[in-house]
């Protein structure tokens, strides 16, 4: 019997090598689509195993590990345990702009500790390993902070951008949502990526998600909010406002 690991690294390619590749190996070796010595090395029987895999169970196939093949592996570290749940704030009770706070949101010393590297000035920083957000004020004070439905692919790309446009009502790119107060920070190949809020389903009007389910990745892209988070971030992330994604 192959002992179960998890990857620390979020991405593994042909110029990966040791423990964790490793541990991709033993996975594969244990669904049956690696018949090579475990090596640590990431070489081609490597990787043409990772394309079947990917070519099976109908994942985006380029023979690299990224979140959605190492969950589809069991490999991935358990994302919940890095998300961090606030107490619900009393009833109709406001952040320091005078917003309503959602069910995930606190405001002030009540919220989690910024990360590192989470730049300096008036700016938003999104996590998407904790799957929360931080709208701050030019003293470094967190004016709110909130959970989100972020992306379940490897499509919100690490760095500090700036928002180019916003929409007050939004379709899909498939057409089969809608949401509202979209605040978009990214252009990607095939896609525009932005904050919005709670999507609804063009055919019936019926929600995606519920509140509760913030903090989980359910998007293809886009960040998932609360209504009352993304009326806050209506008002606070205007044209040319920085984005940190971590």
């Amino acid at each position: 019997m192959i002992e179960k690991c998890v990857i620390a690294a979020k991405f593994l390619s042909a110029t990966s090598r040791g423990k964790d590749v490793r541990c991709l190996q033993k996975a594969l070796v244990a669904n049956g689509l690696l018949t090579s010595e475990i090596t640590g090395y990431y070489g081609s029987a490597t990787f043409n195993a990772v394309k079947r895999l990917q070519e099976s169970r109908e994942l985006f196939v380029d023979g690299k590990v990224g979140r959605e093949t190492a969950l589809s592996l069991d490999i991935w570290p358990t994302e919940v345990s890095l998300v961090v749940r606030t107490a619900v704030p009393a009833p109709n009770a406001v952040d320091l702009m005078g917003f309503t706070l959602s069910s995930v949101a606190t405001s002030g010393p009540d919220a989690p500790p910024l990360p590192a590297h989470s730049t300096k000035g008036r700016r938003v920083v999104y996590s998407r390993a904790q799957q929360r957000v931080w709208a701050i004020n030019a003293k470094n004070v967190v004016i709110r902070s909130w959970l989100v439905s972020g992306s379940k692919f490897e499509n919100e790309l690490p760095g500090t951008y700036k928002v180019f446009s916003r929409s007050e009502k939004a379709v899909a790119i498939n057409g089969k949502s809608y949401f509202y107060k979209m605040v978009r920070w990214l252009k990607t190949k095939n896609n525009l990526i932005g904050f919005h809020s709670l999507p609804l389903r063009t055919a019936d009007d019926s929600a995606y998600q519920t509140e509760q389910q913030l903090g989980l990745r359910l998007s293809d892209g886009c960040q998932r909010q609360a209504n009352l988070d993304a009326d806050f971030l209506w008002e606070f992330a205007v044209i040319g406002t920085p984005i940190t994604v971590l």
